[in-house]
């Protein structure tokens, strides 16, 4: 019983902690926080992330850019925080939140490729 009463709880507590703190994050622009700490500022549409916004993400990564329904979409920036990709960025063009188009990546380690991408896969260097 105290496992369920606890699990209740987180889950109550992530969701109490995510609201709309200011402006107007169902239709217009606003500013979203999530329980883990992500933030979303920018253009609202239905209640979902719609037009041009800046999401920073709980592990330090933060994209500004393009989003169509919650999705990263058309033109954006990103820096990638801790993980895998920690320090690497891509300035590009995004399709369904995956890279597609032209884009550049930029590797922590100063690397760049220049390429074409289709749903998220490398088509063709540069």
């Amino acid at each position: 019983m105290k496992i369920l009463f606890t699990i209740f709880f987180l889950f109550l507590s992530a969701s109490v902690l995510a609201e709309c703190i200011s402006g107007d994050c169902d239709n217009g622009y606003g500013t979203y926080i999530w329980g883990n700490g992500s933030k979303y500022a920018g253009e609202w549409k239905n209640n979902l992330m719609d037009g041009q916004g800046t999401l920073t993400d709980s592990n330090g990564g933060k994209y500004v850019g393009g989003y169509k329904n919650d999705l990263r979409h058309g033109l954006g920036f990103v820096t990638f925080g801790i993980g895998e990709w920690e320090g690497d960025k891509y300035l590009g063009e995004y399709k369904n939140d995956l890279f597609h188009g032209r884009g550049t990546y930029i590797f922590s380690g100063g690397q760049v490729i220049t390429s074409i991408f289709k749903n998220g896969e490398l088509v063709s260097e540069n």
